[in-house]
């Protein structure tokens, strides 16, 4: 098991995690409650916490490979809805588990 974390300055946390969970919503498991999301993707799951000045992501997967594609897909939808502010910073830490 790999795990990425990741601290993702904004203002605006806990509203794009809201975005982010509903729009997956449509196609993956997914549990939002209140400003926290955790999101499973088919080779990967997502836990995300939006706070007052930042996101943490903590990104799981079997893989280092797995790992690095979805945090491209994450990156890429976080941005889509940050528009106003993207490209965000994303400062990911790797781990294996």
């Amino acid at each position: 098991m790999t795990i990425a974390v990741a601290t993702v300055p904004t203002a605006n946390g806990g509203k794009y995690v809201r975005q982010l969970c509903k729009h997956w919503a449509h196609k993956l498991e997914v549990e939002l409650d209140g400003d926290r999301g955790v999101v499973r993707f088919p080779e990967a799951t997502a836990i995300m916490e939006g706070g007052a000045d930042a996101i943490r992501i903590e990104l799981s997967a079997k893989d280092g490979e797995t790992v690095e594609r979805m945090k491209g897909v994450i990156e890429r939808h976080l941005d889509r809805f940050a528009f106003r502010e993207a490209p965000l910073a994303y400062d990911w830490a790797v781990a294996a588990g």
